[in-house]
């Protein structure tokens, strides 16, 4: 009888380090650019500690939220087709420690170490299933249904179980963006998630797994 043996997770960081791939590590404060729009596209980014949010600007001066990545995630990545400007901002969500491996070292890595390349895969497997959730509930969901989504996708919700602290310090103009609403409907929103339990305001904003009601109620 055969025995299935495990895959042996890999943690892209450990797994960079032991190969001894070029890349440059920088510490960012809350707030600092990582990138902008516009700049040129040069390399893929890891984030190793932190939150980093992606964030786009019409000609207007228009702002969007359009993703909010943690540690363990690349973003960057569109060079590596071809983009030859950044189509959003990168920038610290809270203090963050990121590493910029440079692109023509990406692709030899992607080429030459089939583990990192199947793990990379994964990632952006991953992200486009998360892309085209986040376009579901953009077309069908109301703005509070969005918010209760986003919020608990920050907690981790669905993560081994297990619900963490969001941010210290997340402003409500953030959550409007990420949202696509107002920064009045976000208040009220929140006012009412503190009032019905969902949620804890206590130095650090808190989220109850009670908070999926409001997802799955019609």
């Amino acid at each position: 009888m055969a025995t299935k043996t495990k895959t042996k997770k890999i943690d892209p960081e450990t797994y960079l380090v032991s190969i001894g791939v070029a890349r440059t590590n920088e510490k960012y404060k809350r707030g600092r650019v990582i990138f902008r729009q516009g700049d040129p596209a040069e390399a893929v980014y890891y984030i190793e500690k932190g939150k980093v949010h992606i964030t786009v600007a019409s000609k207007q001066g228009k702002e969007g939220v359009i993703a909010i990545l943690e540690p363990g995630e690349f973003f960057g990545e569109g060079c590596l087709a071809g983009q030859p400007l950044h189509m959003a901002t990168a920038s610290a969500m809270t203090e963050a420690a990121v590493a910029r491996i440079d692109k023509d070292t990406m692709i030899r890595l992607l080429r030459d170490q089939p583990n990192f390349s199947q793990l990379f895969m994964g990632f952006l497997l991953s992200r486009n299933v998360q892309i085209e959730a986040d376009l579901v509930d953009q077309l069908f969901n109301s703005s509070e249904k969005r918010l209760a989504r986003v919020l608990l996708l920050l907690a981790h919700f669905g993560k081994d179980g297990k619900m963490e602290p969001v941010l210290p310090k997340i402003s409500q103009d953030l959550l409007a963006a990420r949202v696509g609403t107002t920064r009045s409907r976000i208040n009220y929103f929140m006012n009412k998630f503190r009032k019905l339990g969902f949620i804890e305001y206590n130095g650090t904003l808190k989220v109850h797994s009670a908070l999926l009601n409001v997802i799955v109620h019609d």
